[in-house]
């Protein structure tokens, strides 16, 4: 016997559709509508609404084995063969996370493959995988934020098995897992559910409609979106959730969804046994998202900083276009490091008013943000999806990642990054429907044209060689110079775990001096400093000691060190 509901105020009747059988449901007071019907473990169901003979599938589907347009089918995590009950997982804060993409990590783009690897990012030295949206999206490949059945994992990945495979394998390693979750819209193409109610709003945003969080119905809403989260910690093993875009997610209720989310994952952290996080993506600088709720905050775990992002790659590469505008300069980058922010308040040119508000860093630790030289959004949405790597040369890769992991906050890496991988990660899409496949290419064209791209150089997102051309290339490893590469991101993060001062998440006791003439940076923590020449000619930095990791050769004295031209050392006082 298995239980059926949804949530359907709108339309007048529902039947279930199981295994080619109508049976009828039953509604309640709420809009919920409910039958019982004896079928087998893995049947395929759907709902039939009001005179319309379409069978949709089920908005809160455990699995989608033929695609987002077709008949969900029965999954019983029950059932799932786990071997990770000694798991008791690992905090966030601190760590460092390796986000991936799927489709793109191998060349077989499966979860099965994935785990192929792992032990590769075990040498590495990362705390986390962080899995770009695995949930179900339209057509075969994607970067996967187009979701339209939250609950289902992409089938053309190894669907919920495949996933079960992936988390346990990685348990297995002593690796926790992330899961990127997309709140703040549904896809364009396989969007049934305003059809059973008012799941979304009056709202919108850059990618759709937004979603109902606090008009008429909403309350369903939520709690669809909490369910769907506590799904992948519970029934998955996550180890957390990176929740898309937050600042789209429109709350004008009195307790935000984010702040009850955090609640509850805490409560469901207390029954598991283990940490579990929620890492926000936001670009409004506002610390509430991460100040605890006993301080008027939300509470949740840490949030993604944009702003180091963009001070570490304006001053290494240069480039000052569109939102870099604000950043580029040594001050600029000194002045990111130690606050947490650039934009506390302050006005950014790009926005044309005043952005953010101050971190308060004797309350909130370092480790409250999630620093990176790039990820998925700063390659991918960049017009031809070229990567640092192939802009800049190896030393001025080498400065990036000493900043980033040299520094207090959480590091995150975006795969390939750690041996300067060549490939580009470009924006990519299959949906089937030749309007929607022709409107995706069109507006990536004009979006970068705006920005003063030349829409002629913007990839077709539906050309399968666009996909084909973002799968990493794992070969380069063995090439001598990305093999240099890797081994001193090793040398890195085994820092991050070795040296006491480098686990010190306090901004006030970190200390920077800095050139603006002649670009060079030393970060001191404690007894170690990061030195950093990001200058073409040789510096002498007032920094001296032993030297515990270096890029370019430096030259060592008793007082100071002499850096060449984009060069790096990491010095122990003595």
């Amino acid at each position: 016997m298995a239980d059926f509901a949804v949530w359907a105020p709108l339309p007048r009747l529902v039947r279930l559709n199981v295994d080619g059988a109508v049976h009828p449901m039953a509604r309640d007071d709420d809009g919920w509508w409910r039958a019982s019907v004896d079928c087998a473990p893995a049947s395929r169901y759907g709902f039939v609404l009001d005179d319309d003979p379409t069978v949709l599938p089920d908005p809160r589907s455990p699995r989608q084995p033929d695609g987002v347009h077709d008949r969900s089918q029965l999954w019983d995590p029950r059932a799932a063969r786990w071997t990770d009950a000694g798991w008791t997982g690992r905090p966030v804060p601190g760590g460092v996370i390796y986000e991936l993409h799927t489709g793109t990590f191998t060349p077989e783009g499966t979860f099965e493959a994935a785990i192929g690897k792992l032990d590769q990012l075990v040498e590495l030295g990362v705390d986390f995988v962080e899995l770009m949206p695995v949930n179900a999206f339209n057509g075969t490949h994607g970067w996967g934020y187009d979701g339209v059945l939250w609950f289902a994992v992409h089938e053309p990945y190894g669907g919920p098995d495949g996933l079960v495979r992936l988390v346990d394998a990685c348990h297995a390693r002593g690796l926790g897992v992330l899961i990127d979750a997309v709140f703040n819209h549904f896809g364009p193409s396989g969007n049934y559910l305003p059809r059973f109610g008012p799941y979304l709003s009056s709202a919108t945003n850059p990618w759709g409609q937004g979603v109902n969080l606090s008009g008429p119905g909403s309350d369903e809403v939520r709690r669809m979106i909490i369910d769907c989260a506590l799904r992948w910690m519970r029934d998955f093993h996550a180890d957390g959730l990176r929740l898309d875009a937050v600042h789209a997610m429109v709350d004008t209720t009195a307790i935000n969804i984010l702040e009850e989310l955090a609640a509850e994952t805490d409560s469901l952290a207390g029954v598991l046994g283990r940490p579990l996080a929620l890492v926000a993506e936001s670009d409004l600088n506002d610390p509430r998202l991460v100040t605890p709720r006993d301080h008027g905050g939300y509470g949740l775990t840490a949030q993604w900083d944009d702003d180091i992002h963009h001070a570490v790659h304006t001053a290494v590469s240069g480039e000052r276009q569109g939102y870099y505008a604000d950043f580029g300069t040594m001050t600029t980058l000194a002045t990111t490091l130690r606050n947490g922010y650039f934009h506390a308040g302050t006005y950014s040119s790009f926005r044309g008013r005043r952005h953010g508000r101050p971190l308060d860093t004797t309350l909130i630790p370092a480790t409250r943000l999630v620093a990176y030289t790039c990820t998925h959004d700063q390659v991918g949405n960049r017009a031809v999806g070229d990567r640092p790597s192939q802009n800049l040369d190896q030393g001025q890769l080498a400065i990036k990642a000493a900043l980033v992991l040299g520094s207090p906050y959480t590091a995150m890496l975006f795969m390939g990054e750690e041996w300067g991988s060549t490939r580009p990660f470009q924006f990519f899409s299959s949906h089937p429907e030749p309007e929607l496949a022709a409107a995706t290419a069109l507006g990536r064209k004009s979006e970068f044209a705006d920005h003063g791209w030349d829409a002629d150089d913007v990839p077709d997102p539906q050309d399968p060689g666009t996909f084909l051309r973002s799968k990493l290339d794992w070969s380069e490893i063995g090439q001598p110079h990305h093999a240099r590469l890797l081994e001193f991101y090793r040398g890195l993060i085994r820092l991050r775990r070795t040296e006491p001062d480098m686990a010190d998440p306090w901004l006030p006791h970190l200390d920077i001096e800095f050139d603006e003439r002649r670009r060079w940076i030393v970060m001191r923590r404690g007894r170690i400093a990061i030195a950093c020449n990001l200058g073409a000619d040789p510096a002498e930095v007032p920094a001296t000691g032993r030297l515990l990791l270096d890029w370019g050769e430096p030259q060592v004295g008793d007082a100071s060190t002499t850096l060449p031209g984009h060069s790096v050392a990491v010095l122990r006082a003595v």
